[in-house]
């Protein structure tokens, strides 16, 4: 059975920059490593995300998908910049979990935004968020600014790069597939 990676995009609107570098970024996850990948926006958590004070609270079909958050094997998360951080109700889907929920975990930091002026986003928000859930964030974090999209998906070459060594860096969680050449 494949491994299990889970996309957040803590996005509303589609198209979306974020939704389009964090399933970017899933699809080479995949690639690598040959992961289930399953991407989900804020919007696929429906009304009762922000109604919530807890799970309990959640629909159904909401709480399916913060399980399969908390069961995967791995996380890539992305938000837009909004005022300087991640976007309010990308925090309240995580203040829903447990602190222990995300332990051990690793996660790929992503976050999009207007331009280069919001790229420590990552370090000065996402990482302490998901530090706090004892979460293992991987060293590279991706940002992307709008100059780094092509008709709404990443095509800069230093973003791409980027992208590439932040993947290889889940290389200590996730295995490799068994291909019928190896020995």
């Amino acid at each position: 059975m494949p491994q299990q990676l889970i996309g957040i995009s803590g996005s509303l609107g589609r198209p979306s920059k974020t939704h389009a570098l964090v399933g970017a970024v899933a699809a080479r996850v995949s690639a690598q490593f040959g992961t289930a990948t399953t991407l989900h926006d804020l919007d696929a958590f429906g009304p009762s995300l922000g109604q919530a004070r807890s799970l309990a609270d959640l629909a159904p079909e909401a709480r399916a998908l913060v399980d399969q958050v908390i069961a995967a094997d791995a996380l890539i998360v992305g938000s837009p910049v909004y005022k300087g951080s991640y976007t309010g109700l990308f925090k309240h889907l995580f203040d829903l979990l447990e602190p222990a929920a995300l332990a051990g975990k690793p996660v790929l930091l992503t976050a999009t935004g207007g331009g280069d002026k919001h790229a420590l986003v990552i370090e000065h928000q996402l990482r302490p968020l998901f530090g706090f859930f004892e979460a293992v964030t991987l060293p590279t974090g991706v940002y992307a600014s709008t100059a780094d999209f092509t008709e709404g998906q990443p095509a800069a070459l230093p973003l791409l790069a980027r992208i590439d060594r932040a993947v290889a860096q889940f290389t200590p969680w996730l295995r490799r597939p068994v291909t019928a050449n190896a020995a």
